[in-house]
């Protein structure tokens, strides 16, 4: 068989990348849109200032979404009886957990850990399968189980540390709040956490009224609060706000920048694949090599004759 000339060559990758080009673009995800900032979804706004501590939030939680989350109560060391629910963590059975922060005897805070619900949520953005979606009304960020191929790379890519994988169940799946939105949210129009605080440490609500009345608590008791609202603008904004008397930091919220890491990955993902540009000019390059490596090793044979006739 004659080998193709490069002109031959050039003509035929061209030919079949524009073949695969068009066949990617009727086929590709859409693009990143770009961070828009819904004040309208539902959000939580936690007062840690208000928190006693009582955890009424994580039993009630737990006791809601127990069927439909696949959860388990957790058994502390000290109870042999089994009589309290205790984790000492988020897992693959709890999905909201009040820890305490103690710097002195007079100088403490509790903090509330789970899902903040980004606005632009990086687990979404890498789950390949779409089993973590971010619902554009409500700002939920939810999770399907039926969908799910438990690569976790949900876990890897959130900055908060909240999704948790059951690894100790027969049928695995990723744990994380996701507002009641099938349990107490349809039914009483709130959270179950937030309907039952005692002291308002949970404030159910639009996202736009919460940054509101967390800004009236910090002008009404400066000396009470650290001047900001944690989750405002955190990655590009949070639905779940906080406020808190000692740093945010200390409490285990990381401090995270505006720019959220989905928004700058996609623009990158979106240009270089856009029309299959990426995979069609690394597969022509291999190809290239290929039918060259292909074409010397069939003029050496010639040469070696040549030298032999000599």
């Amino acid at each position: 068989m004659k080998n193709p000339s490069r002109r031959q060559f050039l003509k035929l990758v061209g030919v079949g990348g524009a073949a695969l080009a068009a066949g990617a673009v009727g086929g590709s995800a859409v693009a990143s849109e770009g961070l828009k900032i819904n004040n309208d979804n539902v959000a939580m706004l936690y007062d840690a200032t208000r928190c006693v501590g009582c955890k009424a939030c994580m039993t009630t939680c737990k006791r809601v979404n127990l069927a439909s989350g696949s959860l388990a109560y957790e058994k502390a060391d000290f109870d042999a009886d089994g009589l309290w629910d205790a984790p000492a963590d988020l897992s693959g059975d709890t999905r909201t957990l009040i820890k305490l922060h103690k710097e002195s005897p007079t100088k403490w805070s509790y903090v509330k850990h789970s899902c903040m619900h980004c606005q632009k949520p990086s687990c979404v953005s890498v789950c390949p399968v779409s089993a973590m979606t971010r619902d554009a009304q409500s700002g939920i960020v939810s999770y399907d189980k039926n969908i799910c191929i438990g690569c976790r790379y949900c876990q890897i890519a959130c900055a908060f540390n909240i999704p948790r994988f059951q690894w100790d169940k027969a049928l695995p799946q990723i744990v994380k709040c996701d507002m009641c939105k099938s349990t107490e949210l349809p039914r009483t129009g709130t959270t179950g956490c937030a309907s039952v605080c005692p002291v308002d440490a949970i404030h159910f609500g639009k996202r736009g009224d919460l940054l509101l009345e967390a800004q009236r608590r910090l002008d009404a008791q400066p000396e009470k609060y650290v001047q900001y609202i944690y989750g405002a603008h955190e990655l590009g904004g949070l639905n779940h706000l906080c406020l808190a008397g000692v740093t945010f930091e200390k409490l285990g919220l990381p401090i995270v920048g505006d720019q959220p890491p989905a928004e700058f990955s996609e623009k990158i993902q979106h240009t270089i694949y856009k029309g299959f540009i990426a995979p069609i000019a690394l597969y022509g390059s291999l190809c290239y090599v290929a039918i060259r490596n292909m074409k010397q090793g069939a003029d050496k044979p010639a040469a070696d004759e040549k030298g032999d006739d000599a």
